[in-house]
């Protein structure tokens, strides 16, 4: 049976959040002898390579299951520790995986929900919707907002609701690119703002609208807040969740490309499958801020 020490498992985690033996070394207070060999004794047990030695060090794909297990083990322990009210109960920020438009929107009020007393922090890491169970399944995040209803192994998951979009640019674009009104025609020449090469609302709203995928000029802005500004300054146009296009639609700054068509994008929570008090007062305070945020 595979029998990792507690002080290995507590080395590997230090090892991949520092990058490297030596710094995680100087955070231990040991030498970079020491977590050598820890990593080497538990590379033997498990019978296979754990860490690829890259700077900075990468899991292998068996090491990001051990690397799983270390944090649910580092979680369980800040729990018991919290519950036994002991001075140093202070626990590691807990990772989670936020899609850019939720981070905008509603996922900041659900960490503000998490009542203060707890004692929590948090970790967010900024991955697309479609790809953040991948974080879930190496070990990098505890629990993420996905595009996914199916629950990666290991995880619990439950719908949030949808987050809604709008086609929409600015009144002097729209008079530029669209004169008469929108066609479906016009959009092979009026540019298009993306958030990524991985984002897919714009080309999926083109095909809907227009039977097909018609290639369009692309500027490519990989933040939200600064997209949609990038949308009101007439540089092209793009998919806007309602919270940050509803006021410029009322004052007519802007304008939707396809009047009261609406993208909606379903959201899911999935989180770790282990008895957590942290993980409990987290998956509370998102769900309830979502079921007030989300449709």
């Amino acid at each position: 049976m595979l029998n990792f020490q507690t002080e290995q498992l507590r080395t590997f985690l230090v090892v991949l959040e520092h990058g490297t033996f030596d710094a995680a070394a100087r955070a231990l207070h040991v030498s970079a002898s020491a977590v050598s060999q820890r990593i080497k004794a538990m590379e033997q047990a498990a019978g296979q390579v754990l860490l690829q030695r890259t700077t900075p060090i990468h899991a292998t794909a068996p090491g990001t299951i051990v690397h799983k297990l270390a944090r649910q083990l580092r979680q369980l322990e800040a729990d018991a520790a919290a519950e036994l009210g002991l001075a140093d109960a202070a626990s590691a920020p807990i990772p989670v995986a936020v899609n850019a438009d939720s981070l905008a929107t509603w996922f900041v009020d659900a960490l503000a929900a998490v009542p203060a007393g707890s004692g929590l922090t948090f970790e967010v890491l900024r991955e697309d919707e479609q790809h953040s169970a991948d974080l879930l399944r190496s070990g990098q995040a505890m629990a993420a907002v996905t595009a996914s209803p199916e629950a990666v192994q290991g995880c619990s998951v439950v719908p949030l609701g949808a987050l809604r979009y709008r086609a929409v640019a600015s009144a002097a674009f729209m008079q530029r690119w669209f004169p008469g009104g929108f066609r479906a025609a016009l959009f092979a020449a009026a540019p298009a703002l993306q958030f990524d090469r991985s984002d897919t609302l714009q080309s999926n709203f083109l095909a809907s609208v227009a039977g097909g995928h018609p290639h369009c000029p692309e500027h490519f802005i990989p933040d939200t807040l600064q997209l949609a500004a990038a949308v009101r300054s007439g540089l092209g146009w793009g998919l806007m969740p309602e919270a940050h296009c509803a006021a410029g639609l009322r004052d007519g700054s802007l304008v939707e490309l396809v009047p009261g068509r609406v993208t909606a994008i379903p959201l899911h929570w999935q989180r770790w499958k282990i008895q957590s008090a942290a993980l409990d007062a987290l998956t509370a305070a998102v769900t309830t801020t979502a079921a007030a945020a989300l449709s």
